[in-house]
């Protein structure tokens, strides 16, 4: 995620939805003071501009790193929030450590995608270390099956961000952001994370497709997404 103080902006970033290819866009027009938290280290070579800054902070609301962690010697983990601002970190945590002012003036966004699609890619985005890689229907019986976007952006179940982009538009609603805060100069957008995974409805029974539809009602709801 990015805080931009030069440009009055917070980017909240969701998952599957071309997320760190905008972060790494967005870190070209940054400046000294803005917030850049750190992705995976085989992606840092696509950012366009700075690195990772300012994203360590001391706050009286932030968790603590676990101790066993500490004992054991393990290492940190970049996402976790025990750091500070971490990638995936949702509104209310963002509300909490920034001032009042900060958030209720500065310009908040973020992106989403069909579910439908989007699942399929969060299925081969968490079966990508599988030696042998489980059937779509039994995925979406498991843990982890389910993506939190909705509530990345979200506070008490309500839209709290000024926009949400789609991921079907992200060239044409990203030009649209920078317009609006100001910077309005194109971004190149780097290719990560893709994966080749066919037409996404080829995965679904019709079992499956409701599935989707009750799991992530907020989001079709507000966007206006089908199957």
């Amino acid at each position: 995620m990015i805080i931009s103080h030069k440009h009055r902006f917070i980017f909240i970033k969701t998952n599957k939805t071309a997320g760190t290819s905008i972060e790494a866009a967005l870190t070209s027009i940054c400046g000294d003071q803005d917030v850049i938290t750190p992705f995976r280290a085989e992606n840092e070579q696509f950012r366009a501009g700075r690195g990772p800054q300012n994203y360590r902070i001391d706050h009286e609301l932030k968790p603590k790193r676990p101790l066993w962690r500490t004992l054991l010697g393990r290492p940190e983990r970049y996402w976790h929030p025990s750091v500070g601002f971490y990638e995936h970190m949702p509104a209310w945590r963002v509300r909490e450590y920034v001032s009042e002012e900060v958030w209720r003036d500065y310009y908040k966004f973020a992106f989403d995608r069909n579910p439908w699609e989007r699942q399929v890619s969060w299925y081969f985005y968490k079966t990508k270390s599988k030696r042998r890689r489980p059937s779509f229907e039994r995925f979406m019986r498991s843990r982890i099956a389910f993506v939190r976007n909705y509530e990345l952006y979200a506070i008490d179940g309500k839209l709290a961000v000024d926009f949400v982009g789609r991921y079907e538009n992200l060239s044409g609603d990203l030009a649209q952001v920078l317009k609006t805060v100001g910077a309005a100069e194109p971004l190149a957008l780097p290719m990560t994370n893709v994966s080749d995974s066919g037409d996404y409805r080829s995965y679904y029974t019709s079992e499956l497709r409701d599935l989707v539809a009750e799991w992530y009602a907020p989001e079709i709801k507000l966007l206006g997404y089908t199957f």
